[in-house]
């Protein structure tokens, strides 16, 4: 019963942030007593920890998927798997400012960024420019916190926005090119 708690949890938590956390909401969706949940964790903090822990299990499952990847297609197949994790961590993103949620988005940054960067410089044909590739990855992974919605996480959606950074890509590159030869 207690990973029924952490997994209730963890999704309210993706999808409605810290304020998804409280007790008698938790309680109602798995039709169990408030007693139930003190019965594994003996206040709302302790839990909140959990939770944070149970993140960085999945960050670590999914970075490995990742730097399996060889193709965008595969990519966005686990991304949209791991639909609830990628939430959750906008979630720890956005409200940042509390020190948990703010070391707990460093510490997945640091499991997922080098996992995906390969794929990334793949997809963007800048395997030999991984400087850039760097660049435009922390531009993009920033504008993928914003933008992400429960709704717009699918396969249409990411395969556009993956498709705007070959755009950018393509365009500095094409910009780099006409002011190298003016020179």
């Amino acid at each position: 019963m207690k990973e029924k708690w952490i997994q209730v949890g963890y999704e309210n938590f993706a999808f409605h942030g810290p304020g998804g956390l409280k007790v008698e909401r938790l309680a109602k969706e798995l039709q169990r007593n408030k007693s139930g949940f003190y019965h594994y964790f003996s206040d709302v903090e302790l839990f909140t920890q959990v939770l944070l822990e149970y993140h960085l299990v999945q960050a670590e499952m999914i970075a490995e998927k990742e730097a399996q990847c060889d193709t965008q297609d595969e990519l966005i197949d686990i991304l949209v798997a791991h639909k609830v994790d990628l939430l959750f961590n906008r979630q720890l993103r956005f409200h940042r400012e509390n020190p948990q949620f703010e070391s707990c988005f460093e510490a997945v940054s640091a499991i997922a960024n080098p996992a995906v960067m390969g794929i990334w410089s793949k997809m963007l044909d800048l395997r030999d420019q991984s400087y850039l590739a760097s660049l435009v990855f922390q531009l993009g992974i920033e504008n993928f916190y914003l933008r992400i919605t429960p709704e717009s996480l699918n396969h249409a959606w990411l395969t556009s926005y993956f498709a705007e950074f070959k755009n950018l890509v393509r365009a500095f590159k094409g910009a780099n090119k006409a002011m190298a030869s003016k020179r």
